[in-house]
């Protein structure tokens, strides 16, 4: 425990605690009384005393703290945002715009902090602030050695008598953003964000603080706010929940990433003095309809954040919080962590799988560096004309007369893990289950569909008992080791729920992530992929349930490379299951421009593998070997991304590279698209020196050492090249 001394109090109102390279620092406004949180880089630490807690002891360093003085201020901002709609909701016209800063958060007062040090050397910061309708709000910061990253969250307690109704609370509220400038940091502040769509997964864009109208007021009063985020059961779609503000004149990037499964928000918001603040969390009721009540007794806590500071560049940044998604993989079954190579029979049979089929690609794929095979949507009865019946889940006798537990065999016998998709949330049209509304989600009332699916009631018993029935029996006794998770649609604003749709949803998914855990616990061997069509639940929450996720649904266009690179700022490499879907028709060059998209992740090939001939199923096995050999570096390395292509991602023009090192090993993994072929592009060799090229492989596309680093030479538009570099 560290000595009361060095926490937070009106005697000591400014405190700092080391995770690794930088501080949590804690502030106790003493005008306000506001408790606001700000992380600082070491390297960036000058000017003034604040007394500081090491992971090694209990001991007050004084380190100087590189900030400057800031001119008239309206105080900090709290490291708890929330609204109670028994409070009036914040002036300087905020309504509509924004939730923060409201007289709820006003009325917060310091009760106690405490901080501990784990025998593991996690640091545990427990901030107690209580709230002036008989409540309380406990912000945790956790930092375990090696993190790069702290986790926070919130825990609300209403310790009144009456019910108290929450309409935000967040996860995160860092502030004080812009501590390198005596004044507004006028031109010097960017925002980071990741877009997102169907089938384009993770556009970045960073845009100045002055283009999203964020500048500060003359007069000091009015508030501006960006508030972003997403609606509905979907979470990367519109935006990723990540967001980072970068001060390019101190090179310093702050950054943050939500878990968040269904609706979310992030706000960056300036008040009319100079510090800029960025907050988020559930998708408040303003802009996702989420309110809750808490009886008194009861608690409600967000899920996490997490939060970095970084002097490096924006990769760096970001891989800073990925690199808290490797987590969960410590636990899981080793094939998880073994990077396998993957069939997916989608692109191949297109919904219409037989064993016929299924056994004569195997016996061409048992040939190949390949450990899994997935028979996707098709295995199940489809109606006349070809769409599902999910549901029921009943086996598709037509194409199946023997059931799946034959085939499963059968490919176990050619040493390939066999697996399965399901669509499980849902049900559609045409189906018995389609009339059990019972156990189906409602919006006013009335069930909720969308399109030809509806969608079963997780907070619904009966709903956990019927699908370990129909999916968790199906995996066990036809002894599937792999399943593929879709998810194909968006409930949107929410379901029916006392408090509102908004906890509607919440809840709802609640339950969803449950029967995720369920799956895991009766199957701890099972390995899982998360997809929601492609990459829509690209999110820490749900990430850390499976081994890997569907980066997208852009399975064959050119841009698909450039997407799954964007995706290494917020996904794990070993998680990010990219696709190469071959063809007969294939020339070597398309060929290997595919194959080589695969290196950026796991690797999942599908097509009409069967019909390769001798020279394409050669060229494939080799590039697979390669993979197999430079696994390692996917699955522990850390990305540079370096790009010179146009403003279209659909139609790319350019050159693409990802340098990934782990240790003394590097992967380049370089992608020519249109406008490329006679150009040469110049790489800097990974940090360090003594590089040199172990192997490659390439079709129109070659590579020279030089003292520099790669001069690779181009000679037609959409080729590719795999390098493997060694040190030493």
């Amino acid at each position: 425990m560290i000595s009361p001394a060095l926490t937070l109090s009106a005697s000591q109102p400014r405190v700092a605690y080391a995770c690794g390279d930088f501080d949590a620092i804690y502030v106790l406004d003493p005008v306000t009384h506001a408790v606001g949180l700000r992380l600082m880089p070491h390297s960036h630490l000058a000017n003034e005393a604040t007394p500081r807690a090491h992971h090694s002891g209990p001991e007050t360093v004084h380190t100087p703290l590189a900030w400057q003085p800031q001119p008239a201020s309206r105080g900090e901002h709290s490291l708890v945002q929330l609204k109670l709609a028994e409070d009036p909701q914040g002036n300087a016209f905020t309504g509509g715009r924004s939730m923060r800063q409201n007289p709820t958060v006003d009325g917060l007062r310091l009760t106690s902090q405490t901080a501990q040090h784990a025998p593991d050397g996690s640091l545990r910061v427990r901030t107690e602030l209580s709230g002036a309708r008989n409540f309380s709000c406990i912000h945790h910061l956790l930092h375990q050695p090696g993190d790069e990253s702290v986790t926070v969250w919130t825990e609300f307690s209403n310790q009144g008598d009456n019910a108290l109704t929450l309409e935000m609370l967040s996860s995160f509220c860092l502030g004080h953003l812009t501590p390198f400038h005596v004044a507004d940091a006028s031109e010097r502040l960017w925002v980071h964000r990741f877009r997102s769509c169907w089938a384009d997964e993770g556009r970045h864009e960073r845009v100045r603080i002055e283009d999203l109208h964020l500048e500060r007021s003359w007069g000091g009063f009015g508030v501006t706010s960006e508030r972003y985020g997403q609606v509905g059961s979907l979470p990367v779609r519109g935006w990723f929940p990540f967001v980072a503000v970068e001060d390019a004149g101190a090179g310093v990037f702050w950054a943050a990433q939500l878990h968040a499964p269904g609706s979310w928000q992030m706000e960056i918001f300036r008040r009319g003095d100079d510090r800029l603040s960025i907050s988020g969390g559930l998708a408040d009721r303003e802009f996702g309809h989420w309110k809750k009540t808490i009886q008194p007794g009861e608690t409600f806590t967000t899920l996490p954040a997490w939060l970095t500071v970084s002097t490096a560049d924006f990769d760096t940044c970001c891989q800073r919080l990925t690199s808290m998604q490797a987590k969960p993989l410590k636990s899981v079954p080793v094939i998880e962590r073994d990077l396998p190579v993957i069939f997916n029979e989608w692109c191949s049979s297109w919904g219409k799988p037989t064993p016929e089929f299924i056994l004569r690609t195997a016996n061409v794929l048992r040939e190949l560096p390949v450990d899994i095979f997935v028979i996707d949507d098709g295995w199940a009865e489809k109606p006349p004309g070809g769409f599902q019946i999910n549901g029921d889940w009943n086996i598709a006798m037509d194409r199946f007369p023997q059931g799946l537990a034959p085939v499963v065999r059968s490919l176990k016998k050619l040493g390939l893990r066999p697996g399965i998709w399901f669509e499980f949330e849902v049900c559609t049209e045409g189906s018995a289950a389609w009339l059990l509304t019972d156990h189906q989600l409602r919006r006013d009332g009335r069930v909720l569909q969308v399109g030809p699916r509806r969608f079963w009631d997780f907070t619904d018993p009966w709903t956990h008992d019927y699908l370990a029935e129909k999916v968790i029996a199906r995996l066990r006794e036809d002894g599937f080791e792999y399943l593929k998770v879709d998810y194909n649609d968006t409930i949107g604003i929410g379901c029916d729920h006392p408090d509102g749709l908004g906890e509607g949803l919440r809840a709802h998914l609640d339950g969803v992530q449950r029967f995720f855990s369920r799956l895991r616990s009766e199957l701890p061997d099972l390995v899982i992929e998360i997809c929601a069509s492609g990459g829509h639940r690209l999110e820490p929450s749900f990430l850390a349930l499976g081994a890997m996720a569907s980066f997208s649904d852009a399975h064959e266009p050119v841009d698909l490379p450039i997407i799954s690179a964007d995706l290494h700022r917020l996904i794990l490499p070993r998680q990010n299951q990219t696709w190469a879907v071959l063809h007969p028709s294939d020339s070597m060059r398309r060929l290997h421009y595919k194959l080589a998209a695969c290196f950026l992740g796991r690797a999942c090939l599908s097509g009409e593998v069967a019909d390769l001939n001798e020279e394409q199923i050669r060229h494939v096995r080799s590039v697979l070997e390669l993979y197999k050999r430079i696994s390692p570096i996917i699955r522990d390395g850390r990305s540079r991304l370096l790009r010179e292509i146009g403003p279209s991602r659909r139609h790319p023009r350019g050159w693409q590279a990802v340098v990934r090192t782990a240790g003394d090993e590097a992967l380049v993994v370089f992608h020519a698209f249109e406008a490329s072929a006679g150009t040469t592009a110049q790489l800097p060799w990974p940090e360090g020196s003594g590089w040199s090229i172990a192997a490659s492989s390439g079709v129109d596309v070659s590579a020279e050492p030089t003292p520099a680093g790669l001069s690779l030479t181009v000679s037609a538009d959409f080729s590719a090249l795999i390098l493997h570099l060694k040190r030493g």
